[in-house]
């Protein structure tokens, strides 16, 4: 009897033990009950998160699993995902239509141990009833990227080149020059998935931004309707990237192309992208071979204009996912940002993080955007965030701009402002009424 009574006594105090977390890492105890799903936006940093999380899986017990959607395909990823008996518990909602969508489905972040490591308060997205739904895991920039050798080698320095004029100088005679040269100007302008959102995401900003500039108040949300004041000079931009390169425009549509290769093989002066690119190029460049200039179109002043910063990456929580899910996911998260190694990891594909305890960023176009800051260049914040109904939108304008590509005359031209105005208007009301 003595020894049932021991051996009870041993199995409650075990039990009493595992409860209050005294056998070992309470983290590790906790966590182990539930598991993570990130459902990731971004496929060039898909390898990486797969370290992180068998990293994170090693450490702690805990099951992470990284999906990657196709460039251009989050969100109908995303809505099928949830629809599952699995579903994410970690996943982007980077911009307010998607809080709009997404609202529902999203935890409340505000009093969580990872919103308290964010160094700024910039990048929270709530929705009408003061809900945290998502928070910024990375701060980014985009512009034209530079091979700075090869310009130097067609007769121009960087700081030749300070507007759209100058810009369109050097472009135009590096076209004109490239057999001799052995290089063009522009790398490929591919409009299939893999690429399409650099023009009708990234370029398409540089309309919205001026636009914004002009009527601030009614850019302060998403506007029901856009004006597109400044459509000239997105389309001078966008020609001169497509006449100036190697490839046809003719043959963009069809997909197929490889900008950054092209790039990489350094058989383009100029490439149309962002930081996040650096991990790759930086296979073959050093530093000092890049720099990023920013987007000129032609607008009166942009001679003091600076790169596009800002963050569509926001993460968000599955509130409606189990509680130990929930918790496991949380603390994957603080980890990923505050564990020197993971976030060193994270900060090498993402570029920055904006969190206290993460790795401070290496990539040189992170440190240029700063560098137009310091100088007093305005930076142009992402306005194209407010894109409304975002794939549909923009699946109709990669339809007018592959029809002009194929035949640029001035009658579709037309299309494709209608395609961003007038299909502003109609994906607003598709998702608003």
């Amino acid at each position: 009897m003595k020894k049932i009574l021991a051996l009870i006594l041993a199995i409650l105090m075990v039990a009493s033990l595992a409860a209050c977390g005294g056998t070992g890492d309470a983290t590790k105890d906790t966590a182990a009950a539930g598991s993570v799903y990130w459902l990731n936006f971004k496929p060039e940093s898909d390898e990486a998160l797969k370290e992180i999380a068998a990293m994170y899986t090693e450490e702690t017990g805990v099951k992470v699993e990284i999906v990657t959607a196709a460039s251009g395909t989050y969100n109908e990823t995303l809505i099928a995902e949830m629809d599952k008996d699995n579903p994410p518990t970690l996943f982007v909602v980077g911009n307010t239509a998607a809080v709009n969508e997404w609202k529902d489905f999203c935890y409340d972040l505000k009093d969580a141990d990872i919103t308290k490591e964010l160094n700024t308060q910039d990048y929270m997205l709530y929705d009408e009833s003061g809900k945290l739904c998502s928070i910024g895991y990375c701060y980014e920039c985009y512009g034209i990227i530079v091979n700075k050798a090869l310009l130097k080698e067609a007769g121009y320095e960087i700081e030749d080149i300070k507007n759209f004029d100058t810009l369109k100088t050097a472009a135009e005679d590096i076209h004109a020059r490239a057999d001799e040269l052995g290089f063009d100007a522009f790398s490929s302008s591919a409009m299939d998935s893999s690429s399409s959102w650099r023009f009708t995401g990234h370029l398409a900003n540089l309309e919205y931004y001026y636009e914004s500039v002009d009527d601030p108040e009614a850019w302060k949300q998403c506007p029901a309707e856009i004006k597109g004041t400044y459509m000239d000079n997105y389309k001078a931009l966008y020609d001169l990237m497509v006449v100036n390169s190697a490839t046809d425009r003719a043959d963009l549509a069809a997909g197929g192309l490889d900008s950054a290769a092209e790039f990489k093989d350094k058989k383009a002066v100029f490439y149309v992208n962002g930081n996040w690119e650096w991990s790759g190029l930086s296979e073959v460049f050093a530093a000092e071979d890049l720099t990023m200039i920013p987007y000129y179109c032609g607008v009166e002043g942009e001679e003091k204009a600076g790169l596009n910063c800002g963050t569509e990456n926001y993460w968000a929580v599955n509130g409606k996912a189990a509680e130990e899910d929930i918790q496991a996911t949380l603390d994957f998260m603080k980890w990923v940002v505050t564990d020197p190694e993971a976030s060193a990891i994270a900060v090498g594909t993402f570029g920055v993080m904006p969190y206290t305890n993460a790795v401070e960023s290496t990539n040189p176009f992170l440190a240029q955007a700063n560098a137009y800051a310091t100088a007093g260049n305005y930076t142009m914040p992402w306005v194209t965030n407010f894109q409304p109904n975002v794939d549909a939108y923009r699946e109709t304008i990669v339809g007018a701009m592959n029809t002009y590509n194929a035949d640029p005359t001035d009658a579709n031209w037309e299309l494709v402002e209608s395609a961003f105005v007038a299909g502003w208007a109609t994906q607003y009301k598709a998702v608003n009424e």
